[in-house]
């Protein structure tokens, strides 16, 4: 379920919007550090800033998702988007996906506006890649028979895993991870109960 033998064009024929996700993730870091672009301009224009967002910029609750500065954190959140979004993306299929996808995103966004300080900035897709655990993990409590045993024993421990690094590393917008986490179980525990999921 989570293991991936897919060739590299296969990869991008069967799951477009993980490759376009993960292509926008590595366009934005490679603007914002080669010297043909103005790197400053754009995180300025693109970062979630709260007090910003507080004074209309509202896109700033969608655009920190795709934002990563250090090459460390774009590479752990596009490896973690390529291991665990393929099998939501073919359960749910490309517009669902999606949609939900944005929505953790978006909500651990706004769980960081209502909860950190004026200033606060942030960035990065952790919020929505932890969406996509809480999703796994309401499926799994609420319709266990979705999820492949062998799934089960890959998505339960990383997410633990997840939560408890999350309090034991620096930088990190711990408001952003559990708020992710928590929208993405509680979109789960809707999606299950309003339209059939199976993973193959």
């Amino acid at each position: 379920m989570f293991l991936r033998t897919e060739s590299f064009g296969q990869f991008i024929r069967l799951y477009p919007v993980i490759t376009a996700l993960v292509a926008i993730h590595i366009a934005i870091f490679l603007a914002m550090n080669l010297p043909l672009f103005p790197q400053q301009l754009i995180f300025e224009i693109l970062a979630g800033v709260n007090i910003l967002i507080q004074m209309g910029e509202y896109w700033r609750l969608f655009t920190p998702i795709f934002v990563h500065i250090a090459f460390t954190h774009l590479l752990f959140n596009s490896f973690s988007l390529v291991l665990f979004g393929p099998a939501l993306e073919r359960a749910l299929g490309k517009f669902q996906f999606i949609l939900v996808y944005i929505a953790c995103g978006v909500a651990a966004n706004i769980a960081t506006l209502i909860l950190k300080p004026p200033y606060y900035t942030h960035i990065g897709a952790s919020g929505a890649i932890f969406g996509l655990f809480g999703i796994y993990l309401a499926i799994t409590f609420f319709k266990k028979e979705a999820m492949p045993q062998q799934g089960k024993q890959v998505i339960l421990p990383i997410a633990a895993l997840g939560v408890i690094m999350t309090f034991f590393q620096a930088n990190i917008n711990i408001t952003g991870h559990i708020s992710g986490l928590i929208a993405g179980f509680l979109i789960g525990a809707v999606l299950v109960k309003i339209r059939p999921i199976r993973f193959l």
